[in-house]
């Protein structure tokens, strides 16, 4: 097969991805995994045969790579076959491998404490406040704009996340204190001119902003420096955020819709079924500020505001109170 054969059917398989609003991110994987799919069978994927997917997926699973990845690769194949080349045959002869569904590391809240005092910056302790005391993803954090923080309402819109989905989490006002100190102290340079709304939170010299994987090894760094030597990630923080919520009452349903997500936690000690009814503007498609202050101001503290309060009363980070007209 030429070379400007294989450019035009890789063309196609953009533009078929690009009419379906698939992200850049996603569009990327998807092109690596047709090309290793082209790679092994040797010739155009338009003349793959059913034993060609047979002979790939054995070679799957034999390459030690991680289930998901494998199930990554598989439905990239199928969208190039199923949606570029129409060959709905061939299509149905890949098949998704399950996942074993493992119960995710959770940190305590003294290691939550441990973590934000050994962050050396205010920056960093910042952004993990912000991963930890609002639940938030990696991305959902470097991505935050400064118009993206309601301080009126006590929120922060998280806009076009995971899913394309936009949701409204809680504020707390220990991070809410820490952000106003950053936007004092944040770089001012690198996006002058940009209109205060649209300027992120955390600018970089290279890029718009912070990437995630800059976060990442930032957060491996302090999680070394505190100590824990659980297998912790960044969405550690998020599923700790989760479970001390639950362990202090809150009702799952009202978590679910803080997170945007439809994971099962288990049952914890001493925790009662619906402590809280669910409101009803939770139900749609967004939270309304008054129900994700339900949790802090009706149910006892029950938040992971009310645990933020008792970890920052053991860290030292150098409050002042000061005002910010952004934030």
């Amino acid at each position: 097969m030429s070379v400007r054969r294989i450019g035009e059917l890789r063309q196609r398989m953009i533009d078929d991805m690009t009419a379906r609003q698939l992200g850049p991110q996603t569009q990327r994987h998807y092109i690596r995994g047709c090309k290793r799919f082209a790679a092994f069978i040797g010739c155009s994927p338009e003349t793959a045969s059913a034993d060609d997917i047979r002979r790939f997926q054995l070679d799957l699973a034999g390459s030690g790579l991680a289930i998901s990845h494998r199930n990554g690769i598989v439905t990239a194949v199928k969208f190039l076959l199923r949606v570029t080349l129409r060959r709905h045959d061939l299509a149905a002869e890949f098949y998704q491998v399950r996942q074993p569904r493992k119960i995710p590391p959770v940190m305590s809240p003294d290691e939550i404490a441990l973590l934000l005092a050994a962050a050396p910056t205010l920056k960093l302790r910042l952004m993990l406040a912000l991963a930890y005391g609002c639940g938030l993803r990696a991305g959902e954090v470097v991505r935050l704009r400064v118009g993206d923080i309601d301080s009126a309402q006590a929120i922060i819109r998280i806009v076009q996340s995971k899913g394309r989905k936009d949701r409204n989490v809680m504020l707390p006002a220990e991070v809410l204190a820490l952000l106003r100190q950053w936007w004092v102290k944040r770089p001012k340079t690198y996006d002058a001119g940009v209109p205060n709304p649209e300027r992120y939170l955390f600018p970089s010299r290279e890029a718009a902003h912070v990437s995630t994987r800059q976060f990442g090894r930032l957060f491996r760094q302090v999680a070394r420096a505190a100590g824990i030597d659980k297998p912790v990630t960044l969405h550690t923080l998020r599923h700790s955020f989760a479970t001390h919520l639950l362990e202090r009452g809150t009702d799952i349903r009202l978590i679910q819709a803080l997170l945007k997500t439809t994971t099962n936690y288990p049952p914890t000690a001493g925790r009662g079924a619906d402590l809280l009814s669910l409101p009803s503007a939770l139900r749609g498609n967004g939270a309304h500020p008054e129900a994700l202050r339900l949790s802090g101001h009706r149910a006892g503290g029950h938040s992971a505001a009310g645990w933020l309060s008792c970890l920052y009363s053991g860290v030292d980070d150098g409050r002042d109170g000061g005002k910010s007209s952004a934030v």
